[in-house]
């Protein structure tokens, strides 16, 4: 079983399917952390899927990122996640074949436990880190794979590029278990209307986003490029 730990259950419907469990953390870190590390006991490898912010200039809505690394944006404490908080290695060859696959861009992605929505924010933490791209969720479940021994890849489309600033709107748009909030999108809404043409851009730049996922799901197929797990699909009888 592939454990995948991705944001939104939108991501979390399109990476579905046999083989595999999805948990769409909704940006609480602590509540991810807690059910990966409760279904790592049954994987045999872990992946972080779905959208991701550009940090890097040259990146576009619907652009693919493997990473080679993750970085967490900062320390926390020993209690949580402690020493695992550094930069983690992603497995090499699971990482060559979906950049091959996906025709992804490859280099450092950074796990923040925070959105980042500001461009400002976005080109000082691509200064700070060189990471190409940031996500919520690929910083735990580094954590976790690093803890259980398993193998450990990220599989990322970009969804905002690294000039766009999210509007609050938009940012509010992610309830707790990964549903979108439409009224917390509206109340944002209306106390700021001129934030509608900014959320409309966002809106069409995410679905690209959306849709290039379900397409690179559907072709990387049940064993999500790990060549040894196809290998074995094969072999069965």
């Amino acid at each position: 079983m592939i454990l995948i730990a991705t944001g939104l259950k939108q991501e979390l419907n399109i990476l579905k399917g046999a083989g595999v469990l999805v948990i769409a953390g909704g940006g609480d870190s602590a509540r991810l952390e807690r059910e990966l590390e409760a279904a790592a006991q049954d994987a045999d490898a872990v992946l972080s899927m779905g959208l991701c912010g550009a940090l890097a200039a040259d990146l576009k809505p619907g652009d693919w990122i493997v990473a080679s690394e993750v970085s967490p944006e900062k320390k926390l404490g020993p209690r949580s996640r402690g020493d695992e908080r550094y930069i983690c290695q992603t497995d090499a060859g699971w990482s060559a074949s979906l950049a091959k696959q996906l025709r992804a861009q490859t280099g450092p992605m950074l796990g923040s436990d925070t959105m980042i929505a500001d461009a400002g924010a976005k080109a000082a933490a691509h200064a700070a880190t060189g990471a190409l791209a940031v996500d919520m969720e690929s910083h735990i479940a580094a954590a976790v794979a690093q803890r259980h021994n398993l193998p450990f890849a990220v599989a990322r489309v970009v969804s905002d590029a690294a000039d766009r600033s999210l509007p609050k709107a938009a940012q509010a748009g992610m309830a707790a278990d990964g549903s979108m909030d439409i009224g917390a999108v509206l109340k944002a809404l209306a106390a700021d209307p001129r934030q509608l043409p900014a959320l409309m851009r966002v809106g069409a730049e995410a679905g690209k986003a959306f849709r290039e996922l379900r397409r690179g799901r559907d072709f990387l197929g049940p064993g999500l490029g790990r060549l040894d797990l196809v290998q074995h699909l094969l072999d069965m009888p």
